[in-house]
């Protein structure tokens, strides 16, 4: 297929959404909506693509009433049979595969290099969840002196699950899988700026056979739609992808209902790269880790920490690369950087040019629009270089093709500066030193910590951050404990000494 084919290709695939406004999906079926007309952009032209309907308070009500009526029956299907409908589910994403790619294009900007197998890792994300539905409860045996105590595991009840824009499907998946099979029901709110692949998912989940209720969608903006679905007393729980300002107002909406509350949210993550590492292979990561996504990724390697002996040949090395990648349209296979997603975007990762100069840093490559950017929202890849740990560049989440890089003397100063940010999701160690590899990975303040190597992600594996950078973790057992409520029981042999009062 060319980029233009693929692109009519997700005009195609979204032309009843876009034609009057996308509203909702509620209890097995498409509500048109009567809320606020929201614009959706395309941000590799910046045109409007079409609209998305805020819900209502009454649609909102309606989607949270489906799924705590869908509760009880979900909750209490076999595993096996839930098993059954989440791998039909990822079945017929894989047939679907290619469209989603494209409609990620389209709606999200991102480069059908990556997309073209993002579809296939939600549909991986399923199928490893499905695989452990019929286990979920399974808890411990956990024998006493006089009692057997065994734990078992039930579905909390109705969730909300809110995500992000930059890979909307994937990120929908992630969330969304495991607490389908954990028996929970789920109102989902996709990001505003990139609504229609959440939508496709949806869809496919009922043709699935998911039952009426169980998997809900509605549209709307954060400050309306996301508050009163947080704030909502029938929500027992919020799995929140997004930035770490939104996590805190998240955090006080559901604080008034107890809320449990999962946050995957904002990074400033360190790449660091000692005298002794495979360059080659750490030249290749950093660059990729940054720059693939448009940079609009949490886990990127937004800081490269360089041992100030390698540091000025590192640094040329990259700059060099940097200003080779190809910039353009996302349908295009050989695009490495896309656009970013929305104007409002695009005027926030500019912002941090000036300052950036005003502090003192250097701009090697890119800072600003390219000037064939036609209408939308490109920005060239950035590499920033002789900054310093306190500035602004190396504190604040610019997500953006922007790479801060940072000059250390030994381990000591490259730990130190690797956590002197108030984030802590992921971190990257290239050594050939393995007891160095080690030491440092301890050291570090991170949630996740990959040494000589780039993100590969393992499923069974925990995902998740420390300090800002979230709550919780996913992956394996570790999201059927968010999704799940944990309960002991406790039998007496009949053997122990119970006091008696008042005789």
């Amino acid at each position: 297929m060319t980029p233009s084919t693929r692109r009519d290709s997700a005009l195609a695939a979204t032309a009843q959404f876009r034609a009057d406004g996308l509203g909702h999906f509620i209890a097995g079926r498409s509500v048109a909506g009567e809320g606020a007309l929201v614009d959706v952009h395309e941000p590799a032209t910046g045109q409007v693509l079409g609209q998305i309907r805020d819900a209502t308070p009454g649609e909102l009500a309606a989607a949270v009433a489906a799924a705590s009526t869908a509760f009880p029956a979900w909750a209490a299907m076999p595993g096996e049979r839930r098993k059954a409908i989440l791998h039909k589910l990822a079945d017929l994403i894989e047939a679907r595969a290619e469209e989603i790619a494209a409609v990620e294009c389209l709606d999200a900007g991102q480069c059908w290099r990556f997309m073209s197998k993002a579809a296939l890792r939600g549909a991986e994300n399923f199928r490893f969840f499905a695989d452990r539905a019929p286990a979920a409860a399974d808890g411990h045996a956990l024998p006493a002196k006089d009692h057997l105590n065994f734990s078992t595991r039930q579905p909390i009840g109705p969730v909300a699950v809110i995500t992000p824009w930059n890979t909307p499907f994937m990120l929908s998946t992630w969330k969304i899988a495991p607490a389908l099979a954990a028996g929970c029901t789920v109102v989902h709110k996709p990001a505003e700026w990139s609504p229609y692949s959440a939508r496709i998912l949806v869809e496919i989940a009922h043709e699935a056979g998911l039952p009426p209720g169980v998997f809900n969608a509605v549209n709307g903006l954060g400050e309306t739609t996301g508050k009163a679905l947080t704030e909502h007393p029938d929500i027992k729980a919020i799995a929140f992808v997004g930035e770490s300002k939104t996590g805190s107002a998240i955090m006080r909406q559901g604080s008034e209902t107890l809320k449990r509350a999962h946050f995957e949210l904002g990074g400033k993550n360190p790449v660091v790269v000692f005298e002794d590492a495979d360059l080659e292979r750490a030249l290749d990561a950093a660059i990729f880790m940054i720059y693939s996504l448009n940079g609009q990724r949490c886990t990127s390697s937004s800081r490269l920490l360089v041992q100030r002996s390698i540091y000025p040949q590192f640094i040329a090395r990259v700059a060099e690369r940097v200003k080779a990648l190809k910039v353009g349209d996302p349908f295009d296979p050989t695009t490495e950087v896309g656009p970013l997603i929305h104007a409002r975007h695009l005027e926030k990762v500019s912002g941090y040019m000036p300052i950036a100069r005003q502090d003192g840093a250097s701009i090697l490559a890119g800072g600003a629009p390219p000037a064939s950017a036609g209408g939308g929202y490109f920005f060239q890849p950035t590499l920033l270089a002789d900054a310093e740990q306190s500035m602004r560049i190396a504190q604040e989440e610019i997500f953006g093709p922007v790479l801060t890089a940072i000059a250390f003397e030994d381990e000591a100063d490259a730990v130190a500066k690797a956590n002197d940010t108030q984030y802590g999701l992921a971190a990257y160690v290239w050594t050939r030193d393995l007891s160095r590899g080690l030491r440092v990975s301890k050291a570090l303040d991170a949630g996740m910590v990959w040494v000589n190597s780039d993100n590969v992600r393992h499923l069974p594996t925990p995902f998740g951050g420390m300090k800002s950078s979230g709550i919780g973790r996913d992956g394996g057992d570790w999201s059927f404990d968010f999704y799940m409520e944990t309960k002991n029981v406790a039998l007496a042999y009949g053997t122990h000494d119970i006091q008696r009062l008042g005789v």
